[in-house]
């Protein structure tokens, strides 16, 4: 096995007690002496800093990089504004989801978060289809920290000051305890926070100014986990993968108007026809939430089945919501069994276990949109 990579809070996360796992590459906290109940709640209830430098951070420089890039993704990158926002997916002929990530228009160039187990692919796609025409940088030298909660707010302007009226994916150059960054009003919990790039030298520095605020705790994976699955959150490689569709996924809401039929730059992108068409007439399958009975988790990889023991879906992310009090998952389901409030047996251990088909998210998100 080749040696994991560290992000640069590294030492700080051993320093602060982390138990350190493998994953995508890196050895990363998956949970601190609190443990991922408290993690989550706490998060939930004031804030929690996570280290998300395993993720790559790609710059994009050139006259033609949003008209270039919206030919790799069936989303509006022309449209999208100075200092805005925007989730994304790279899709394939097929019209499946290669990666999904973030994408910025920071004014002269773009700026995307990609997956930390997609980055060298992605860099590789990127490179493939845009260079020479754009430039295409992936930026090494710089971490990336997450912060998130209903205090992440007051945290971070306490620190930033000029992060003041920023609206849920604004993004913007900050100082940060006086150091350069820039960061978007964003995170993947539910929550309201930011997300920070940093210099990588400069991490530790900042990361111990965000945890000296009393109301700041060090998360883990394991409560960025049960965060995302409660806010109805997909996970790469889980949820969403080179075998399903943007459609099929639940994530039509990332198509605008502008790149569907009927649109002014309709279609274009990797799996056009595939996706189109299941925008217009449906798909055979589709991602659902499900709520459970009682406390037993229903977990990743799990059969559901239909009144008559017919297999008719399979779990994706599953565990106990600690926020929603009950067990929560994501699952794909056969069309006819997607309808919310349909019951649905999930085989647990040979047992049958009953689960309903409920709306996502599971804990309402507090994104701050106005």
């Amino acid at each position: 096995m080749s040696e994991l990579a560290r992000t640069p809070l590294h030492a700080l996360h051993l320093e602060l007690g982390a138990r350190m796992v493998p994953f995508a590459g890196y050895d990363m906290p998956v949970q601190y002496p609190a443990g991922v109940l408290k993690e989550h709640l706490h998060t939930r209830a004031q804030a929690g800093l996570f280290d998300v430098s395993h993720m790559g951070q790609v710059r994009l420089d050139g006259v033609r990089a949003a008209e270039r890039l919206e030919s790799m993704v069936p989303v509006d990158v022309l449209g999208l504004g100075v200092n805005r926002q925007r989730y994304g997916l790279f899709t394939n002929a097929q019209g499946g989801i290669l990666d999904d990530l973030m994408i910025v228009n920071a004014g002269d160039h773009l700026f995307l978060v990609v997956n930390a187990a997609c980055k060298a692919q992605d860099i590789a796609h990127l490179r493939a289809h845009l260079e020479p025409e754009v430039r295409v940088t992936e930026l090494a030298d710089r971490a990336l920290l997450a912060l998130q909660g209903p205090a992440a707010a007051a945290v971070f302007e306490r620190l930033a000051p000029g992060c003041a009226g920023m609206k849920f994916m604004d993004f913007r150059p900050l100082e940060v305890a006086g150091i350069p960054c820039f960061a978007s009003r964003s995170g993947y919990t539910g929550e309201d926070g930011f997300e920070i790039s940093v210099p990588a030298e400069r991490a530790e520095e900042l990361a111990r100014a965000l945890l000296a605020a009393p109301e700041v705790m060090p998360i883990g994976l394991g409560a960025r986990d049960s965060l995302r699955l409660e806010s109805g959150l997909c996970l790469y490689g889980h949820d969403i993968d080179t075998g399903t569709t943007p459609v099929e996924a639940a994530l039509s809401w990332a198509i605008q108007k502008v790149r569907r039929s009927g649109g002014a730059r309709a279609g274009g992108f990797p799996g056009a026809a595939v996706i189109l068409e299941q925008l217009a007439s449906g798909c055979r399958r589709q991602r659902v939430g499900l709520l459970g009975e009682g406390r037993a988790p229903v977990r990743e990889g799990t059969d559901l089945l239909n009144a008559d023991g017919h297999v008719v879906g399979r779990v994706t992310s599953g565990g106990f919501g600690p926020s929603a009090g009950k067990p929560v998952a994501m699952a794909y389901v056969e069309f006819a069994y997607a309808a919310v409030g349909t019951r649905l047996d999930a085989l647990v251990r040979g047992k049958p276990l009953p689960v309903s088909v409920a709306p996502m998210p599971f804990v309402a998100q507090r994104y701050c949109r106005g």
